[in-house]
């Protein structure tokens, strides 16, 4: 693996576990208060964490060679991932 790539993986981990880490924190609260907005806000950080995870893997898988294919299908997960983080805003 070249240099740029184990910079990538790694940003790509540390971007999931901290994903994760918000997913979890969220789902917690929204089972402590059951809170609609929390639970927008899960299903939210939920589809931003996924789409970096398959991101990554899926650039792995392909060699790299379907970038605009890639960066295209994470804008719209991402996308539908805050728009659900603003709604939860919204819900309130």
């Amino acid at each position: 693996m070249q240099p740029m790539e184990v910079a990538y993986v790694v940003l790509s981990a540390a971007l999931g576990v901290a994903g994760l880490t918000l997913v979890a924190k969220s789902a917690r609260a929204y089972l402590e208060t059951e809170n609609r907005s929390m639970l927008l806000l899960t299903v939210g950080f939920s589809f931003v964490v996924a789409a970096a995870v398959a991101t990554t893997y899926s650039a792995f898988v392909t060699d790299f060679s379907q970038s605009r294919t890639l960066l295209t299908a994470n804008y719209a997960v991402t996308t539908l991932g805050y728009a659900f983080i603003v709604t939860s805003v919204r819900a309130q």
